[in-house]
């Protein structure tokens, strides 16, 4: 007997279910590259390149970098529309925004 995921999921308790449910919503909102954020935003590397006044090529090889300066992250989100926000989570405190890193280009203060 084929038991189908819809049978499976409709058997559970509903607590269960409305995890197994914000999950997935929080699954749908994770990106793994640069590439599928961009991909979402229904754009191509040209409609990028271009409002960043850089080439396609430079589109892609800034995709396919496996570290970046936060600058050239921030104008990819924003040539998408998007908004950068850097949260920093410390151990028994809430999450903070940084709003910049001016700071830290300064002298250190220690």
């Amino acid at each position: 007997m084929v038991v189908t995921l819809k049978e499976v999921l409709d058997s559970l308790p509903p607590e269960r279910r409305a995890e197994i449910d914000r999950r997935y919503e929080e699954l749908l909102n994770e990106v793994e590259s640069l590439k599928q954020l961009r991909r979402l935003s229904k754009l191509s590397q040209a409609q990028i390149a271009k409002k960043l006044k850089i080439s396609q090529p430079a589109v892609s090889k800034i995709e396919k970098q496996t570290d970046m300066y936060l600058s050239t992250l921030r104008g990819y989100v924003e040539a998408m529309g998007g908004e950068l926000d850097v949260v920093v989570r410390l151990p028994d405190r809430e999450p903070v925004k940084v709003k910049s890193l001016e700071d830290v280009a300064g002298p250190q203060n220690t």
